[in-house]
C-alpha cells in the first residue's frame, strides 16, 4: 500500500533516530534536536547512510504487489477488449448450450467460450493432450504475457511463478472416459485423461507452454479458488520466491454431469426461454446461477522489479484475505458471518477504512440465500456506508466461471479502476426487499474509483476478499 509523505516522514525520523543513536550524543532530546543537521549529513556527506535510506524506499516497492497485465478468456470472446466492451455496455454472453446434449437437463443455457481455437495458442498436438479447461488457462497465461509486455528468457524464467486456480476436476473429459469405457472397453480409454483431469494440470501446461521454471501450485477451493489463487501469488512474491507470478483461474465445467448434478442441488437456473435475462443477482425473480466457463490469469509482480522494467500499472494489490464459514458443504452462513470477516481482514491487511472503498464487485450468483447472505455481510462490515457504497453482479452478464470466477472478477475490478467506470447488474428489474443496496442497475456508471473490492465464496464455506488500489506515479 501506497504510503503517505507524513507515513514516510515518521519512517525517516524513526531510521535517523537510530542511527544517530550510534553517535555521541548525550539524550533522545539531543539526538532530536539534530535532526535537521542529521538530514543534511545523510543527503550530503555520508553516503552509506544515504544509501540505506534509499534502500528503506526500495523494501516498501519489494513488498508492494501490483497487476501489470491481463489475459481474459471469457463467455464475452477473446481478450480484453471484448471482455470490457460486453461489462460496460451491459450486454448479456449467456446463450443455448451447444458443448453438450440438453435434450433432458433442467438447465438449457451457459456462458460459453464461443469461437475458441486452441490452435491460435498452442501447437494441435499440445491441445489434444489438454482439458477444455487448460486450453484456456494457456491462452489466457499467453494474453496476459503479452499485455504486460513481459519478456521471458534464461535470465528470468526461474523468477517467474505460476498459480493456476480450478474449482474441480475436469468433468467433460471425465464424462468422455467413462463413456468410452463403459461403451467400448478400457483398452479405448485415453492415456492422456488422467494428466487432462489432474487439478493442477492447467498451472503445470502453463508452466510448460511458456517454459516458466520458477514456483508453481495450484489451488481449487470452488467459487473462491480464482481470487485465493491471486491473493496467494501475491505471498509468494512478498515471501522473496518469485519476481512475477502469473496466477487465476480457468474452468470448463459445461457437461452433462455437472448440469445434472448441479439441477438436483437446485442451484441453477432454468429460465431455459430467456437465456439473456436469466442470470438476474439480487432480483426477486432469481432462480439459481447459469454456469459459464473460461478463464483468467493476472500477472503480479513486484512493484519495485515492475518500475524496473517500465511496465504499466493497472492497480495494486493491498488487501487479501480468507475465512471458513465452518457451516455448510453447499449453502452459505444465512447471516454472512464468514464473508463479513473476510471483508474485515482484507480491509485491515490494506490498512483502510471501509469508507475508502469505491466499488464492490460482489460475488452475486443469482441464488436465492446466497445473494441475501452476501447483502447482509455487506451491512455487518460497511455499516451505514453500506448503502452508500456501489456493487455490482459481473455474473448477470457472463454466469459463474465457478473456480474461473474470482480471477475474471478480479479482472473486471482492476478495469473499473483502470476505466473510472462501474459495470451494472443487468436483469435487476424487481429488487428483493431483502436486497436493498446500490447495485448499479442495468446501466453502467462513471465514477471517481480509487479502490475497489471483489468477493469470491465458493461451495464448503470458503471466503476470499481481494482489495486493489490506484497506484500514484513515482
Amino acid at each position: 500500500m501506497a504510503q503517505t509523505t507524513t507515513e514516510k516522514r515518521e519512517r525517516l525520523r524513526e531510521q535517523l533516530l537510530a542511527w544517530a543513536l550510534t553517535r555521541d550524543v548525550e539524550t533522545k532530546e539531543t539526538i532530536a534536536d539534530q535532526i535537521d543537521h542529521l538530514l543534511e549529513e545523510v543527503l550530503h556527506q555520508a553516503p552509506d547512510t544515504q544509501a540505506a535510506l534509499l534502500r528503506l524506499d526500495a523494501d516498501d516497492d519489494d513488498e508492494r504487489v501490483v497487476i501489470t497485465g491481463l489475459g481474459l478468456v471469457t463467455p464475452f470472446g477473446i481478450g480484453i477488449a471484448p471482455f470490457w466492451n460486453g461489462l460496460s455496455t451491459g450486454r448479456s454472453a449467456i446463450g443455448p448450450i451447444t458443448l453438450c446434449d440438453v435434450s433432458d437437463s433442467a438447465c438449457k443455457i451457459a456462458g460459453e467460450v464461443r469461437g475458441f481455437d486452441p490452435h491460435d495458442f498452442m501447437e494441435p498436438k499440445e491441445a489434444r493432450r489438454m482439458s477444455r479447461g487448460s486450453q484456456f488457462a494457456v491462452a489466457a497465461a499467453r494474453l496476459a504475457v503479452v499485455d504486460a509486455e513481459l519478456e521471458v528468457g534464461e535470465w528470468n524464467t526461474e523468477r517467474i511463478g505460476v498459480l493456476v486456480a480450478c474449482g474441480s476436476t475436469s468433468y467433460p473429459e471425465t464424462e468422455q472416459a467413462i463413456q468410452a469405457l463403459l461403451e467400448r472397453g478400457p483398452q479405448r480409454v485415453s492415456p492422456f485423461y488422467i494428466p487432462m483431469a489432474l487439478p493442477n494440470m492447467s498451472a503445470a501446461q502453463v508452466a510448460i507452454q511458456l517454459r516458466l521454471r520458477g514456483y508453481i501450485s495450484s489451488i481449487s477451493t470452488a467459487c473462491a479458488a480464482g481470487s485465493q489463487a491471486i491473493g496467494e501469488a501475491a505471498s509468494v512474491i512478498r515471501r522473496g520466491e518469485a519476481d512475477i507470478m502469473l496466477a487465476g483461474g480457468a474452468e470448463a465445467p459445461i457437461s452433462r454431469i455437472t448440469l445434472a448434478s448441479f439441477s438436483a442441488l437446485r442451484a441453477l437456473s432454468r429460465q431455459n426461454e430467456e437465456p439473456a435475462r436469466a442470470s438476474r443477482p439480487f432480483d426477486v425473480q432469481r432462480d439459481g446461477f447459469v454456469p459459464a466457463e473460461g478463464a483468467g490469469i493476472l500477472i503480479l509482480e513486484r512493484l519495485s522489479h515492475a518500475r524496473e522494467r517500465g511496465a504499466r500499472i493497472y492497480a495494486e494489490l493491498i488487501g487479501y484475505a480468507t475465512t471458513s464459514d465452518a457451516f455448510h458443504l453447499t449453502a452459505p452462513d444465512p447471516l454472512g458471518e464468514g464473508a463479513a470477516r473476510a471483508m474485515q481482514r482484507a480491509l485491515h491487511v490494506a490498512q483502510i477504512d471501509p469508507q475508502q472503498v469505491d466499488y464492490i464487485n460482489a460475488h452475486a450468483t443469482s441464488t436465492q440465500v446466497g445473494d441475501v447472505a452476501e447483502t447482509l455481510a455487506i451491512k455487518q462490515v460497511f455499516g451505514a456506508y453500506a448503502y452508500s457504497v456501489p456493487i455490482s453482479a459481473s455474473k448477470s452478464m457472463f454466469g459463474h466461471l465457478t473456480g474461473a470466477a474470482g480471477a475474471v472478477e478480479a479482472a473486471a475490478s482492476v478495469l473499473a479502476l483502470k476505466h473510472g467506470v462501474l459495470p451494472p447488474t443487468i436483469n435487476l428489474d424487481d429488487p428483493d426487499p431483502q436486497c436493498d443496496l446500490d447495485y448499479i442497475p442495468h446501466t453502467a456508471r462513471q465514477a471517481d474509483v480509487q479502490t475497489v473490492m471483489s468477493n469470491s465464496f465458493g461451495f464448503g464455506g470458503v471466503n476470499a476478499v481481494l482489495v486493489f488500489q490506484q497506484v500514484a506515479r513515482p
